[in-house]
């Protein structure tokens, strides 16, 4: 465990070389780390991955969620200082449906009509998960409208 915190410490003192240059966030700025990972509380509900989870995926899964947690360093930073490539997508838009980071168009569709179908009302789906996902596909295909 102490060997996991010790990596988890690490990816924070990186993001803030990446995005802050060593230097604590201002203003609204606020660390992609603390939505991800935690280090106080082995069952900490108010991060997407904590420790005991964490602890219990293979070396490979570890991989992706870092790999994960990166896409979204790296997307922060980019909209921040103006750079996002015109054909990249909302990457927390993205993995609210699922979706990898380089998704495309076709993957949105496709995904969007398999959890439309389960969460359907008139398919015995959830009508507030249904409306969320409206909400997050519209968001989506905004950018070509």
């Amino acid at each position: 465990m102490d060997d996991l915190k010790r990596k988890l410490r690490n990816l924070k003192k990186f993001e803030a070389r990446i995005r802050f240059g060593n230097m604590e966030p201002t203003g609204n700025k606020r660390y992609i780390w603390s939505q991800y990972f935690s280090t106080r509380d082995a069952g900490d509900p108010t991060v997407k991955y904590n420790l005991n989870r964490l602890s219990m995926l293979s070396r490979e899964q570890l991989r992706e969620v870092f790999n994960e947690y990166f896409y979204h360093v790296y997307y922060q930073y980019y909209k921040e200082n103006g750079i996002i490539p015109a054909e990249m997508y909302d990457i927390t838009l993205l993995s609210r449906m699922g979706l990898p980071p380089d998704s495309t168009l076709e993957d949105i569709k496709s995904r969007f009509r398999e959890l439309a179908k389960k969460y359907h009302p008139d398919l015995g789906g959830d009508s507030s998960k249904f409306i969320e996902l409206m909400e997050t596909y519209n968001k989506l295909l905004d950018k070509y409208e």
